[in-house]
């Protein structure tokens, strides 16, 4: 049954569409991360647009991570994916609520499918990267074949993010909706945006 639109409804929406960093069953967690590695991520995430989300997003992944750039990306990949799963349960939840509009129904559900594809994409991509070697063990054509895959679907991924935001534009989808699935879809479009960065700072060693 669907919820009705009240303030306690909207009021819950907005405290869950608050940024958050996931982590996933990789995460090392009650394993002391090195200095060394944490100091690693920090430079590393230097290098993306939001770097103090990268670190916030990535530290618990130290003892993970080491000093290795794939592992790095890959730990960045998987946050993107718990995030996403995350965003499109929101939207699916906002979408129940009675009382919408008819443009914040219709807009919902174009941000469903859009965030849909990127967790489709964001989910391959870590598999994928997976399968990435450095180009000594298995020859860098297959490095840059596996690599360019992670590249292109991260890279659709945040734009079917930023077409979820898109369809909110406008004064007359102004509200309490517009503003939890815009600060939800855009907490996921930052860390999607820094996995991105870290894949391309990886590829970029062996290009």
């Amino acid at each position: 049954m669907a919820t009705p639109l009240t303030f306690l409804s909207i009021s819950i929406l907005c405290l869950l569409s608050a940024p958050f960093c996931a982590s996933t069953s990789t995460n090392p967690g009650t394993i002391k991360s090195s200095a060394e590695a944490v100091s690693f991520i920090k430079s590393q995430c230097s290098t993306t647009t939001y770097p103090n989300l990268c670190v916030e997003c990535l530290s618990s992944y130290a003892s993970t991570i080491g000093q290795s750039q794939k592992e790095l990306a890959q730990a960045a990949l998987s946050v993107s994916v718990v995030r996403s799963k995350a965003a499109r349960d929101f939207v699916v939840r906002s979408a129940r609520l009675q009382g919408l509009r008819k443009r914040e129904a219709a807009a919902l559900k174009d941000c469903l499918d859009e965030i849909g594809d990127s967790v489709d994409r964001l989910s391959r991509s870590v598999e994928e990267m997976k399968q990435v070697q450095p180009p000594g063990s298995k020859g860098k054509e297959e490095f840059v074949w596996h690599v360019s895959n992670v590249e292109t679907w991260v890279s659709a991924a945040l734009t079917d993010e930023n077409t979820c935001m898109d369809g909110f534009s406008g004064k007359e989808l102004d509200g309490s909706i517009k503003t939890s699935i815009r600060t939800r879809i855009l907490s996921l479009a930052q860390v999607t945006s820094n996995a991105l960065a870290l894949v391309n700072s990886f590829a970029s060693k062996y290009y």
